[in-house]
């Protein structure tokens, strides 16, 4: 089909994909790529982009021009598109093959504002960052005005948005001032760096090394590495975006893969190390594993000429003291020749060379500072060089991405930090890509999207990726449970663990719950492996660890261990489960199954202790410990924070093992008393943990609400609570609780721990406060919290990815509750549509006193359907809704709503676009309300006698 074809016939989704986000990024990333190739020219692009014109009008405008133009124009419009878009939103898009790539047009670069055209893609990615440096260069060069700059910097304006005004600016200005950026630019690059990075030409043999380097990774990356021992399943095939944040700046639109080494974000520029953070089974993994195969395919990365990649688990296994150089040619890739030559030319390149650290959470030793090696060329243990690497101590310049689980991160860690970018898992539109690419018959997929979305528990459960691929991987179980469908994480690897097991079995040997009674010795045999394996911090098994605990080639067929791609040559074969998350699964069944266990195993789990000594012989696992008495002493000091992450999931995963709804599986497995002992061993340490929490909420301030700031372990102990699904223990923990407000922000609450909280939260007797600002909880994690809104008189859900859609299940279920009466919803993804929701629950409660929508994407639109709840409202005090467009229409529309309100007394349209109408229907509300005492105006369109003249009405006015 034509490309113009296809633009006309996909019209409708092709907006969607652009608008949707309620971001202009992708609009303008495809308008930077259109200027680019010249496909657009400058009068093109100001037509679309009207200020003050909604994103949809501009699109349209777009796709309107890009069929007009004709066939070529359609053709980079559509690659432009694919280029752009996020997979997720990619799905059900068709794009034309007839251009597969986008170089920068040398012909049309004959002056520099011709160069800002044509290489304007990249010089948005290399502005963000240094667009304070560029204007103060323009500013003293006397192109630009301190106006020009202050528009520039609007705080309404992305990064990349600041980059995109600052280049138009600069080109309406002319050639010299075009010539002013080109040139800062250009001194920012590296002293002696061609700002083309294709003008260097490094030594013959380091470009075959290049090559030889790029193959290694590109066929270690091709497969998916992580979770599919069942098969080989190419990465291309599987891999779907997940969502990425920054941790410290709050990101108006999504974050690519390049990002993370990109601009954006950065809190120290110093630092050269970036921080990918999530939770276990959030695809960290598999994300670097997607960095490494773009670049050696030469589609992503390309400032950096080598990529180092490294497994923190398999560092575990090298004792031997290394140099950087031993490091990075031992365990990557060996050159054929002239090693010192190639070396030397990283060492005299480190702006262009990249290091992954894949799993530092993983690494026997807890991060320190406190030996430092700075010589590349002196040896150190393994730890000793990563963590210098990773503080700058060695190789500065050098970037470096870490991945890490968030709760292995030290603060002492954190302050070597460029940036941390936050994996947050799958969004809905994730899930539903993953489960297209894992089941080929869309019929298949169609019924487990649906099995899916008919429980929203599971639906919570996979927007993390492990979950999600086990989901798929079981389908048949899945669409087989009927109402038994699963809804803890210990559910879900108990379908995987049987699915694996009856796989190995004729059909008729495992009707009913016989099959784990079956295959208990091999589980039994993993068990004690994972077990010893969780105890020591070992991830990596030898051949002689396996026969140590009895494994035999059989059990390792079950495909639950898989290969590991161990570059050192110390062990000829060596094995690991398919995810870390699997050996904490195989290690609980032990703990619950195994009656070699002695009883202190559960209390020293719960409590997080050393468990080293729980009274089982001890396995020397010679691929994971150290060659002496003295490291074996110094690695177990060190590596009590790393264990502690793998601790906390066991624990979860012993929790669910021990529900009653599971006891009938081990009925033929184990004596039944001694699980309902080892049950009450759990339930006694769940209370015990949290009443330890309760006794250190401090007495309030006189006049003051009581208050309990939860910590991240408070929310491990609810999570084994809902695991257990045993309402009587929940109820009991929660009986003695009794504050005001319940805080849990920056905990990584998604929606799992949502599903958690609902739990044990409506067993509470006396209504809370409820904030969790920070997090991760979107639209499925608000469904989630649903059954506890009922206790919540207030919700603080500040910057949480929540777009209209979960905001409509959230009114319809606290419209039916008494006494909710307070939200709190600054920075997520509400537009105009809800609003006539926010209008309903003003109508309908009138107790309502709190609702703050700051920096959302309201306009003049919203505001009209909202100010009809406010018309009839007569409680509502504060009303916040800074950082919006409503603009003066939106202005007239709220302060005429409001003119008879006796309740308000705290209003703020900070930065909405207010002008000089806005204020004058402003005036008159002051002048009618007897109840507003605070007014917050600043950042808007007013003139200075519109100042004055509400100042003048009412002095207690702030604006």
């Amino acid at each position: 089909m034509l490309a113009e074809e296809l633009v006309l016939k996909q019209r409708t989704k092709i907006l969607h994909a652009l608008c949707s986000s309620g971001s202009a990024e992708h609009l303008e990333r495809v308008l930077d790529i259109l200027l680019a190739q010249g496909a657009l020219i400058w009068e093109d692009y100001q037509n679309i982009q009207v200020p003050g014109r909604t994103l949809y009008t501009n699109a349209r405008q777009l796709l309107d021009l890009v069929y007009t133009k004709g066939v070529d124009t359609c053709g980079l419009f559509l690659h432009a598109l694919k280029l752009v878009l996020p997979e997720a939103q990619a799905v059900g898009l068709s794009f034309s093959e007839s251009c597969s790539n986008l170089e920068e047009n040398d012909e049309r670069q004959s002056t520099s504002n011709q160069t800002l055209l044509a290489q304007r893609p990249s010089l948005v990615h290399k502005l963000q960052g240094c667009v304070d440096g560029v204007l103060e260069a323009l500013l003293d060069s006397g192109h630009f005005s301190s106006a020009d700059c202050d528009e520039v910097r609007l705080p309404i304006y992305t990064p990349t948005q600041q980059a995109r005004r600052l280049l138009d600016h600069v080109r309406s200005r002319g050639d010299l001032a075009a010539s002013v950026l080109l040139q800062y630019i250009h001194q920012k690059q590296e002293p002696g760096l061609p700002l083309n990075q294709r003008e260097l030409t490094p030594p013959k043999e380091f470009l075959k090394y290049q090559k030889k380097l790029s193959s290694s990774v590109s066929a270690q990356a091709c497969f998916l590495s992580t979770y599919g021992g069942t098969s080989h399943m190419s990465l291309d095939d599987i891999y779907t975006d997940g969502e990425l944040e920054l941790a410290e700046v709050n990101a108006h639109g999504p974050l690519g893969l390049e990002d993370i080494v990109g601009l954006a974000g950065i809190v120290n520029e110093e630092a050269d190390t970036v921080l990918v953070s999530g939770e276990a089974g959030s695809g960290k993994s598999t994300l670097l594993q997607r960095l490494h195969l773009l670049w050696a395919r030469g589609l992503a990365l390309q400032d950096f000429l080598l990529l180092f990649p490294f497994s923190c688990r398999r560092l575990n296994s090298e004792h031997n003291e290394l140099s950087v150089q031993e490091l990075l040619f031992q365990h990557c890739c060996w050159p054929d020749r002239n090693q010192e030559e190639i070396f030397q030319f990283i060492l005299d390149h480190p702006h262009q060379i990249l290091f992954t650290f894949d799993g530092l959470d993983e690494l026997k030793q807890s991060f320190t500072d406190e030996h430092r090696v700075c010589c590349p060329t002196q040896r150190a243990p393994v730890h000793v060089l990563l963590f210098n690497l990773i503080q700058g101590s060695l190789m500065k310049g050098v970037q470096k991405v870490v991945t890490s689980r968030s709760e292995a991160v030290s603060p002492l860690l954190k302050k070597h930090l460029r940036k941390e970018v936050v994996l947050k898992g799958f969004s809905p539109a994730g899930i539903d890509c993953f489960v297209r690419k894992h089941h080929r018959d869309p019929t298949v997929a169609a019924k487990v999207l649906e099995s899916m979305q008919a429980n929203t528990a599971l639906l919570g459960l996979c927007h993390s990726p492990v979950l999600c691929w086990i989901v798929s991987q079981c389908h048949k179980e899945l669409l087989g449970c009927g109402e038994g469908s699963p809804k803890t994480i210990t559910d879900v690897y108990l379908m995987i663990l049987q699915h694996f097991l009856q796989h190995q079995s004729p059909l008729k040997s495992t009707m009913g719950l016989g099959w784990l009674q079956e295959h208990l010795k091999t589980v039994l045999l993993l068990g004690q492996l994972a077990f010893e394996g969780i105890r020591s911090t070992c991830y990596i098994f030898s051949g002689t660890d396996l026969e140590a605990c009895g494994v035999t080639e059989k059990d390792i067929c079950m495909v639950f261990l898989i290969k590991s791609k161990d570059m050192s040559s110390t062990h000829s074969k060596c094995y690991e489960f398919s995810h870390v998350t699997l050996q904490c699964f195989f290690a609980a069944l032990f703990i619950v199954l195994s009656s070699n266990t002695n009883r202190s195993v559960i209390p020293k789990l719960f409590e997080l202790e050393n468990m080293r000594e729980t009274g089982l012989t001890r396995v020397c696992f010679g691929a994971c410990l150290p060659s002496s008495d003295q490291q074996q002493q110094a690695s177990e000091k060190e590596s009590k924070a790393a264990e502690t992450p793998n601790l906390q999931i066991t624990a979860m995963f012993v929790s669910g093992l021990l529900s009653q709804r599971h006891q009938n599986l081990w009925l033929h497995c184990c004596p039944s008393a001694a699980v309902e002992k080892k049950a009450r061993q759990v339930a006694k340490c769940l209370s015990k943990g949290i009443q330890k929490h309760f006794r250190s909420i401090p007495q309030p301030v006189q006049g003051e609400k009581k208050s309990m700031h939860a910590m991240p372990d408070f929310v491990w102990l609810i999570k084994c609570l809902y695991e257990m699904q045993e309402s009587q223990i929940a109820k009991d923990a929660m009986s003695k609780l009794e504050v005001d407000h319940l805080k849990l922000t920056y905990c990584n609450i998604g929606p799992v721990e949502c599903t958690a909280l609902a739990y044990v939260l409506q067993h509470l007797r006396n209504p809370v406060g409820l904030q969790l600002d920070n997090n991760s909880v979107g639209d499925v994690g608000v469904e989630q919290l649903l059954p506890c809104m009922h206790i919540c008189n207030s919700l603080y859900l500040r910057n949480n990815n929540i777009t209209d859609e979960g905001i409509r299940k959230l009114i319809a279920k606290v419209i039916q509750c008494d006494s909710f009466q307070k939200i709190a919803l600054f920075n997520n993804k509400l537009t105009d549509a809800c609003m006539q929701d926010f209008s309903y629950l003003l109508k309908t409660k009138q107790v309502f006193i709190s609702l703050r929508l700051g920096n959302n994407n309201i306009t003049a639109e919203g505001a009209t359907q909202l100010a009809e709840g406010l018309k009839v409202n007569q409680t509502l005090a504060y009303l916040g809704l800074w950082g919006n467009r409503i603009g003066d229409a939106g202005t007239e529309a709220l302060a005429s709503s409001l003119e008879k309100s006796n309740s308000l007394v705290w209003l703020s349209l900070v930065g909405n676009g207010v002008g000089s109408a806005g204020a004058c229907a402003l005036a008159n509300l002051i002048r009618k309300s007897t109840s507003l005492q605070e007014l917050w105006l600043r950042n808007n369109d007013l003139s200075l006698e519109d100042v004055e003249e509400m100042k003048q009405l009412e002095s207690r006015l702030i604006f």
